[in-house]
């Protein structure tokens, strides 16, 4: 595949090597177009040595070949990282200063823009407005990553790690060069399994990793959507171009999703959330006391999913939920369906080495229309995607 590596002006670029070092290998054809201001961090020479074709700012170079039109004509993806505000604004307006602005004036393929910034300038409005704008054009604009940013300041504005930012150039150009269907909408998904505790030390809990969540969040980022992802108890990497919102127990998931479903277009529940907690939390660690342990009362957690997919619902929202069975699947799954009153419901098989923590999954996706769709065994990033299409065709 043709890619297109837009380098803007920002400390970031040192990250972008690696990026254009992975794709390279990955048997891509790299071409790096970097902004004249870029420079001044990455030069020339060293986006020549790793990519193998010239590289050039101005549109004035090689002018017989028509550069400022052909390579955004030719490209099967363009990835503009870091995207610095001013770039993301430039873009926005549609100004051309130089080629990279050119090229994105002329690319008919998808664009993926990488922002990296100090926080204050991703939170100003200008920004926020530049982001909505080229998101409703149809350009996938990622979240940035929070953590250390120059000098001692910390917050969200950082570039996600390269492998990360490969990972979702790999998931885009699977989709054949399809326009970012989810471009423009807001998703919330859950992901992991919540802990619930007896005591300072123990709690209730599952098996779930949160693989199978985190593969539909970055499914959906790489189809234009901004994404939030509440994770519980997670040991996996953020996935770039997502927020990720943290919790612990049934209690802290609901506590996050009820108000962030308010303002999304599609919520997927696929956290696995303890359907019962102890009544009392021991303040100290419950100690052994030569005999039979006493009895831990329980008490029902709230039911997340059917409170979202109930009157809490908006008006064309399509909320999806999971259920992990280990007999009877579409027995077990239509009736949960029927109880929860969600439109879809993913029910896979779980149980002796099957889905938990593992990197491949099947399910039986059951719609409240009547619709089943079976998806066999694979990686579930593939699950993952036909979960999209099928919200997608709702959504619209």
């Amino acid at each position: 595949m043709r890619i297109v590596i837009g380098v803007g002006a920002g400390i970031a670029a040192y990250k972008v090597c690696d990026l254009v070092r992975r794709l390279s290998e990955s048997g891509h054809e790299i071409r790096v177009i970097p902004t004249p201001e870029s420079v001044r961090f990455v030069g020339t020479a060293t986006w020549e040595a790793l990519s193998g074709h010239p590289v050039s700012t101005s549109p004035w170079d090689d002018v017989p070949s028509v550069p400022h039109v052909r390579i955004g004509q030719q490209a099967d993806l363009i990835v503009v990282a870091p995207a610095t505000a001013d770039l993301l604004a430039r873009s926005a307006a549609g100004l051309a200063p130089d080629l990279l602005g050119n090229v994105l004036l002329t690319a008919r393929c998808p664009v993926l823009f990488a922002p990296a910034m100090h926080t204050e300038m991703w939170l100003h409005p200008a920004t926020v407005a530049n982001v909505a704008t080229l998101r409703a054009r149809g350009a996938i604009v990622l979240e940035p990553a929070s953590g250390r940013l120059t000098g001692s300041d910390s917050g969200p504005g950082r570039l996600p790690e390269p492998a990360e930012l490969a990972a979702v150039v790999a998931r885009v150009l699977a989709r054949g060069g399809l326009p970012p269907d989810l471009a423009g909408r807001r998703v919330v998904v859950s992901a992991g399994g919540t802990r619930e505790e007896i005591d300072p030390v123990r709690f209730i809990g599952n098996w779930s990793s949160g693989r199978q969540g985190y593969a539909v969040a970055a499914a959906a980022a790489a189809r234009g959507a901004d994404v939030t992802l509440v994770a519980a108890n997670t040991a996996l990497p953020d996935p770039a171009g997502v927020r990720v919102v943290r919790v612990t127990s049934a209690a802290d998931l609901r506590e996050a999703m009820l108000p962030l479903a308010q303002a999304a277009d599609a919520v997927v529940m696929a956290a696995a959330v303890a359907d019962y907690r102890p009544a009392v939390r021991s303040a100290a660690k419950l100690k052994k006391t030569g005999g039979a342990p006493a009895p831990i009362s329980l008490a029902e957690n709230p039911d997340i999913l059917r409170e979202l997919a109930g009157p809490l619902r908006r008006p064309g929202q399509v909320i999806v939920g999971f259920g992990a069975e280990t007999s009877d699947l579409l027995a077990n799954g239509a009736a949960k369906l029927a109880a929860k009153g969600c439109d879809l419901l993913v029910v896979n098989q779980v149980g002796d080495g099957l889905a938990f923590g593992t990197a491949d999954n099947a399910a039986e996706i059951l719609a409240a229309d009547g619709e089943r769709v079976s998806v066999p065994r694979g990686p579930k990033e593939n699950l993952a995607d036909v979960i999209w299409d099928l919200i997608a065709v709702r959504l619209t």
